[in-house]
């Protein structure tokens, strides 16, 4: 019984710890089952959050949807309404438009665009550019002028290639003119515009015909003035050469007056003649310039000595400058521009009673183009012009009507021709002026060179090295006295003959024409014996000049100038007068021998003493002087010959000391005895040759 109790317990005990174990396992489960239910439910409660959320998200996009659908709908409402009001507009439009994509086909046109192909062809959306080309040839829509149909083809095409497509005119079947203006667009494709240009054409062709016909009548009338001008010309110069040989056949007193009012007055008549012609040829466009090879310079001094008979009967200053540094030569119409030069410098006498007139030649020459900018100035003193008439007087057949003015005749025709000539050349004209302070005329035109410039002419004789100018007018005297710069002659100038008060040696002297030139050459010739006097003098001067003066006409060329001096007799050349102090015999020979090269009159004595006798006894340019010499030395006799000129009021002789000392100290001392420079021993012969050159005067020779 014992056991079967144990039994039981142990079965009890078993199924109580089994028990035990299973509710654990439970409350386990239950607790895992708790935690799962609770996690479960914060899920489900963070998902209803969320389809919450979404459902208001849902419910916003849902308006703005309904916006957009609205939006859209407003806005295609817009681009409809605004696409037909285009459209509406372009087809008002009375010229053609199109618009193609990138593979040129037509996506749109206007009315007047088809209008072309109506009856010809089906052109619209959906043809392609390329077809309404071959339509237009086909159908004959487009006149081609004669051009091959596969040529014009090809060019049609290629003009829409480049992204900037240039206009075209054509011309249609009808006679209408259209011209095609067309612009590439942002995609590639192309915005056509054929616009009507018919009533333009109409036009400008009638403008052309009534400019044909204007030129035609201006012609006409030209080459009438032409031909009346020329038949007028031939008689007039009859007329006044028969008068010239009345004047000559020796007549009375009012006879011969009545012959020279026939001669001035056929020569008024045939000047305007001549004006007319000239004006008639360039309006009928005959004229033609004849490029030739000329003298510029020489040109200049011709048109001065045309209007120097007037120049000296007014008792005008009349002066040429024509720059040095310029050329003389280049080819061009010579005729023409004395013509052009005649007109303004004959205006400018013409105008101006008293006072002066120049005339100015400057430029800048080309050295690569072998070409030269020429400025060409007419200077006055005379009546002026206001500044409200300066476009006025280059008119035709204008003159200044005015108090001062209405004495002088003329055609007023001289500078509208020079004007035009001067266009002709391709240059221009221009005037500075001040009314009642005279005028300034100029132009400028550009001609090829045919020698270079050159700073002078030549050289002149190498003994002429200085000049005394007598020159009272400023114009003349900086004109001349440049042109001696350049030709590299020193000059002095001088207010009259009696000026001189101070040493000089001129080796020729410029003298001008004055009411004392008689006497102003004379005292010159007297003053300065030997030396050439050349009289400046104007082309008309009567004034006769003493015998052996060289005469040089006013205006003159700088080879005028040129050619006065070396006509003129050279300076005489004076050998160098040397005395030389030197007590060694051998050293005698070889001083000598280093001097025989030179052009001199050596005097060679053996002490001071002797050196002394012979400078008292005569006259030198220079003196060497040996230091160390018996009876007397270099230094003593130096001091005695300084003493000597003092004593005479002459300047110093430049005495040179020869020494074989070279101490220091020794040139201090031998300067202090008065000698102004020191050659030691051995001495050389170039140095001597310099030094001798170096204190002699350019009017000595040294070679």
């Amino acid at each position: 019984m014992a056991a079967e109790h144990s039994l039981a317990e142990q079965d009890i005990r078993q199924e109580r710890r089994a028990r035990l174990s299973a509710e654990r396992l439970l409350e386990q489960k239950q607790a895992e089952l708790t935690a799962a239910n609770r996690k479960l439910s914060a899920h489900a409660l963070d998902l209803s959050g969320q389809i919450v959320t979404q459902r208001r998200v849902v419910k916003e996009l849902e308006g703005q949807n309904t916006r957009v659908e609205k939006d859209l709908q407003a806005a295609n409402h817009k681009v409809v309404a605004v696409e037909r009001l285009l459209w509406d507009a372009i087809d008002t439009i009375h010229d053609g438009f199109a618009l193609f994509d990138a593979n040129l086909k037509l996506i749109a046109a206007n009315p007047p665009y088809l209008a072309a192909f109506e009856g010809a062809g089906s052109v619209g959306p959906g043809s392609f550019y390329g077809d309404i080309i071959d339509l237009c040839i086909d159908e004959g829509i487009v006149d081609l002028n004669g051009e091959d149909p596969d040529e014009w083809h090809a060019m049609m095409l290629s003009r829409w290639s480049p992204m900037q497509i240039e206009p075209l005119t054509l011309r249609f079947w009808n006679g209408i003119y259209v011209k095609m203006m067309d612009r590439r667009t942002s995609d590639g494709g192309v915005v056509s515009m054929v616009l009507n240009i018919t009533d333009n054409v109409l036009r400008e062709g009638e403008l052309r015909d009534a400019r044909d016909k204007a030129q035609a009548a201006d012609r006409a009338k030209s080459a009438f003035l032409a031909k009346m001008s020329h038949e007028l010309r031939t008689p007039m110069n009859g007329v006044v050469g028969m008068a010239e040989l009345l004047m000559e056949n020796g007549l009375d007193e009012e006879s011969t007056l009545y012959a020279q009012t026939i001669h001035s007055s056929g020569e008024a008549l045939l000047e305007i003649i001549n004006d007319v012609l000239d004006f008639s040829k360039i309006e009928a466009e005959k004229i033609q310039l004849k490029p030739l090879p000329f003298d510029l310079e020489l040109l200049v001094q011709d048109v001065g000595r045309i209007v120097q008979p007037t120049v000296q009967q007014k008792g005008l200053d009349f002066q040429i400058d024509y720059d040095q540094y310029l050329p003389s030569d280049y080819i061009g119409d010579a005729g023409r521009i004395r013509q052009i030069l005649t007109n303004l410098v004959g205006n400018a006498v013409k105008f101006t009673d008293s006072g002066h007139v120049m005339v100015r030649v400057v430029g800048i020459v080309d050295d690569e183009a072998q070409q030269c900018q020429l400025h060409f100035t007419v200077e006055d003193s005379g009546l002026g012009v206001e500044a409200s008439m300066v476009d006025h007087i280059f008119g035709e057949f204008n003159q200044i009507e005015d108090e001062a003015n209405r004495k002088y005749e003329g055609t007023g025709l001289g500078l509208s021709i020079s004007r035009k000539l001067v266009e002709l050349m391709g240059g221009e004209v221009w005037i500075n002026s001040v009314k009642g302070e005279g005028a300034c005329f100029g132009f400028q035109i550009t001609l090829p060179v045919v020698s270079p410039a050159q700073s002078a002419p030549a050289m002149i004789p190498r003994n002429f090295k200085s000049a005394i100018v007598i020159e009272p007018n400023p114009m003349d005297l900086d004109i001349l006295t440049r042109q001696m710069t350049l030709l590299g002659l020193e000059f002095t100038i001088l207010p009259n003959a009696a000026a001189p008060r101070r040493p000089l040696t001129p080796d020729i002297i410029f003298v001008s024409h004055t009411a004392h030139s008689v006497a102003d050459v004379e005292a010159m010739q007297a003053q300065f014996p030997g030396v050439p006097v050349v009289a400046m003098l104007v082309t008309a001067d009567p004034l006769q000049v003493p015998d052996g003066v060289a005469t040089l006409r006013k205006p003159f060329r700088r080879e005028d100038l040129f050619n006065c001096i070396q006509a003129a007799p050279e300076p005489a050349i004076h050998p160098l007068k040397i005395l030389a102090a030197e007590d060694n015999k051998t050293n005698q020979l070889v001083f000598r021998k280093m001097l025989k090269d030179l052009s001199v009159d050596l005097t060679l004595v053996q002490n001071g003493v002797e050196a002394v006798d012979a400078f008292k006894a005569g006259e030198f340019d220079l003196v060497f002087m040996d230091i160390s010499m018996p009876e007397m030395d270099g230094m003593e006799a130096s001091r005695i010959i300084r003493q000597c000129e003092q004593d005479r009021g002459t300047p110093p002789v430049p005495i040179i000391a020869m020494t074989a000392h070279a101490m220091g100290g020794d040139e201090e001392r031998i300067k202090e005895a008065g000698l102004s420079h020191y050659l030691t021993k051995p001495l050389k012969k170039d140095k001597i040759h310099d030094l001798i050159r170096e204190l002699t005067s350019d009017a000595t020779a040294t070679n």
